[in-house]
This record gives structure tokens, C-alpha cells and sequence, in this order.
């Protein structure tokens, strides 16, 4: 082999090697996704919702499986009370992840406000079985289990949401409050 075919060879591999360098700096879609979810996360804590929900969207472009920003925009229509769009982000996060407590929790309050009372009993227990420690789960579904009457139930809620949170302290039975708790905060962590 010739001292020109060694170089051209030489630096062909020279070539394919600088060609890999260059790919392996640039970012992947999941990093991608993480900094739009981390900017509208950002965004959603300052209260600038159309800012955040750009991030999120950006985020899904990224990684169209992001539950973290379906859950996110789902919260953020419902503060803005568009609870039809806020279930509909929900679900999604939920079709991704069926145990995000945060979703099952939020979405729990959008049905119990829209009267479906055992469709928001259902999720509020599978709060509790996704997030043992849901104090709030506890307390929503012993306010609604009160109202279908099974307040033994209701109360053993009641006693356990106390346990872990010694403010959540049952309303007498003669007064029931219009809507149960409130809701889950945006997310931007694997925590459930």
C-alpha cells in the first residue's frame, strides 16, 4: 500500500471519527424536552401560564410521551377553570403513566366538581394505592364517601388523611364543603 492510499485512508478514519464527536455534543430529544419542560416549569411557578404552556408544548414536540407536561398544561387549564381541556391533558398523562397520583388526583377533583361522585371515588383510591402518603386523597374521598353515606368508611379516610397531616381535620357532618381539596402542583420530577 502506497504512502498516498495509507493517507487518504488515515484521514477518512480521521474523518468518520470527528463526524461521530460532532453528533454525540449535540442534545437528544429526551434533553431536549427536559430544558422546555424545566423553562415551563419555570414559567408556571411565576404565574405566566402562556409562556409555561409554549415550554410544555415545546416539550411534547421533544418527547410526545412527556407526562409530566400533560399533567402540567392539564393544571394549568384548570386554574384557568377549563376543567373539559384540564381532563383531557390529564387522561393523556394518564394513558402514559396510569398511576401518576398527581393526575389521578387533579382529575379526581374535576369529576367529583362535575357530579360523576364514583368516578372520583375510583381515582381517589388509586391516588392512595399510587401514593400511600396522599393525605389530601384520603381527605377527598372521605368527603365523598360521607356523601353517598358510608361514613364508617368515611371516617377511617378521615382518620388516616389526619395521621399524615394533622391539619386536614374533617368538617362536622352537618356541613360539607362545595368541592373537595385542592390540587397537585406542576411536576417536573419522576416523584408521584
Amino acid at each position: 500500500m502506497g504512502s498516498l492510499a495509507r493517507t487518504l485512508i488515515g484521514l477518512a478514519l480521521v474523518l468518520s471519527l470527528a463526524g461521530c464527536g460532532a453528533g454525540s455534543s449535540a442534545k437528544s430529544e429526551a434533553d431536549l424536552s427536559q430544558d422546555a419542560l424545566g423553562r415551563g416549569l419555570k414559567a408556571h411557578n411565576a404565574n405566566n401560564f402562556d409562556e409555561a404552556t409554549r415550554a410544555y408544548f415545546e416539550a411534547l414536540q421533544h418527547d410526545p410521551k412527556n407526562k409530566f407536561a400533560f399533567f402540567n398544561l392539564g393544571q394549568i387549564a384548570q386554574t384557568q377553570n377549563k376543567n373539559q381541556i384540564a381532563e383531557g391533558y390529564y387522561r393523556s398523562a394518564l394513558e402514559i403513566d396510569p398511576a401518576l397520583a398527581s393526575a389521578l388526583f387533579n382529575l379526581a377533583i374535576i369529576r367529583a366538581n362535575a357530579g360523576a361522585i364514583n368516578e372520583a371515588i375510583d381515582l381517589y383510591r388509586r391516588t392512595i394505592q399510587a401514593n400511600p402518603d396522599a393525605a389530601g386523597a384520603y381527605y377527598n374521598l372521605g368527603l365523598l364517601l360521607r356523601q353517598t353515606g358510608a361514613t364508617a368508611e368515611a371516617n377511617q379516610m378521615f382518620a388516616r388523611a389526619q395521621q399524615l397531616d394533622p391539619k386536614l381535620v374533617p368538617p362536622a357532618a352537618s356541613q360539607a364543603p362545595q368541592s373537595p381539596g385542592t390540587t397537585a402542583r406542576p411536576s417536573a420530577s419522576p416523584t408521584r
